[in-house]
């Protein structure tokens, strides 16, 4: 597409654009409203995640459906979402509206530019929760197109924008799927088709699996990559991140050598469902297990997904102690009991269920990309 940046007008943000007062007293109708806060934004997502479960009395600003909300609070967050709904938000949360020298729905793209936020940034007061004031922003300045050519950018930012949204879908399907498969295999000894008359052979957690102790120096040993609990995900075994031994503080604790194919579970905190399997050589804190199969009754590959079932995660919360930071011993784990059928079929079931999960990150990986596109055209189009 090729626009014609010469007729494009240079505006500050405060001249086609305000934020809107409006606060709601009435208790009749404060009662039944939807609340919003800084929790429900999500960084660069325009949806609202979700509301609260119940009246939020430091809440009033009033919020119209199709107005954009922005958290002024902690800005270099980059939340800014549409609002689908009516309803009341955070005063930490601006609602923004064209006054028709732009479109209302090209705003929030505009928004999610990096130039806008090394704005915010430059001009965010404070220093543990930072937050942004109306005349600093109404300060910042962003060329504008005529409106035939807004209709023609925001086309293509909905169209990708929905491409987004379909992939996000894509792998949640799949994901939902794994799940399915995995809780209905655990609870009930049920797998499609395929275990049907298939034997099936109880076993406790003690007799099929055993935690490995690799207890090493990590510097002498040349160990590269330290996986802390903040590395591993919630209901996700890839391990996405990865701390450095040699940059990041490794306390006394990092002792566990963690090699390819083991599995990490992190006792403390068991309800956040922390299980990883290891694509790589490192090191771990002795309050995260390493875990190996007894690979003549069960499949390693499979034991990976067993561990992210419900009912593996119930147990698990079920013998957790302490309050502000529970966790579990090994010990505590010996008697959760389990079906499962012969080797061969457990191969069957960890590659199909592997399958699920390779095509939920075929579509992870086409929605980061989209993402990418949709950032860099907005820094092209709007430099």
């Amino acid at each position: 597409m090729k626009l014609d940046k010469q007729n494009w007008k240079k505006v500050e943000f405060g001249q086609v654009i305000n934020h809107i007062e409006i606060n709601e007293r009435d208790p009749d109708k404060r009662l039944n409203a939807k609340y919003v806060s800084v929790e429900h934004l999500t960084t660069l997502d325009l949806r609202i995640k979700g509301v609260a479960a119940e009246e939020q009395p430091t809440f009033s600003r009033t919020f119209k459906k199709g107005q954009v909300l922005f958290a002024k609070r902690r800005a270099y967050q980059k939340k800014v979402a549409v609002a689908t709904f009516d309803g009341i938000c955070s005063p930490h949360i601006w609602a923004l509206e064209t006054n028709g020298d732009l479109l209302q729905e090209l705003l929030p793209f505009i928004m999610q530019r990096d130039d806008f936020y090394e704005y915010v940034n430059a001009n965010s007061a404070g220093t543990m929760s930072t937050y942004l004031k109306w005349p600093a922003l109404s300060l910042y300045k962003l060329k504008i197109p005529p409106k035939v050519d807004q209709e023609k950018i925001l086309s293509i930012f909905h169209n990708l924008e929905d491409l987004i949204n379909k992939t996000e879908e894509q792998e949640k399907v799949f994901r939902r799927l794994t799940k399915k498969l995995v809780d209905d295999f655990v609870s009930d000894f049920h797998f499609g088709n395929l275990l049907i008359d298939r034997n099936s052979f109880e076993f406790k957690w003690i007799e099929c699996v055993e935690k490995i102790d690799r207890n090493i120096d990590p510097v002498l040993e040349g160990i590269k990559y330290r996986i802390g609990g903040e590395n591993i995900e919630s209901s996700d075994y890839k391990i996405r991140s990865l701390g450095s031994v040699e940059n990041d503080y490794t306390g006394p604790a990092f002792v566990k050598k963690v090699i390819p194919n083991d599995i990490l579970y992190v006792s403390r905190n068991p309800h956040l469902r922390k299980v990883a399997f290891s694509e790589i050589i490192g090191v771990c804190a002795n309050t995260t297990f390493v875990i190996r199969s007894k690979e003549d009754i069960l499949s390693q590959y499979l034991l990976k997904h067993i561990m992210l079932s419900e009912s593996f995660s119930q147990y698990a919360m079920s013998k957790a102690r302490g309050s502000t930071n529970p966790y579990i011993n090994w010990k505590d784990l010996n008697d959760f009991t389990f079906k499962l059928p012969d080797l061969e079929t457990q191969k069957e079931m960890a590659e199909i269920l592997d399958d699920c999960i390779s095509n939920a990150e075929i579509a992870r990986e086409q929605s980061i990309a989209l993402k990418k596109l949709k950032h860099k055209l907005l820094d092209e189009i709007f430099e």
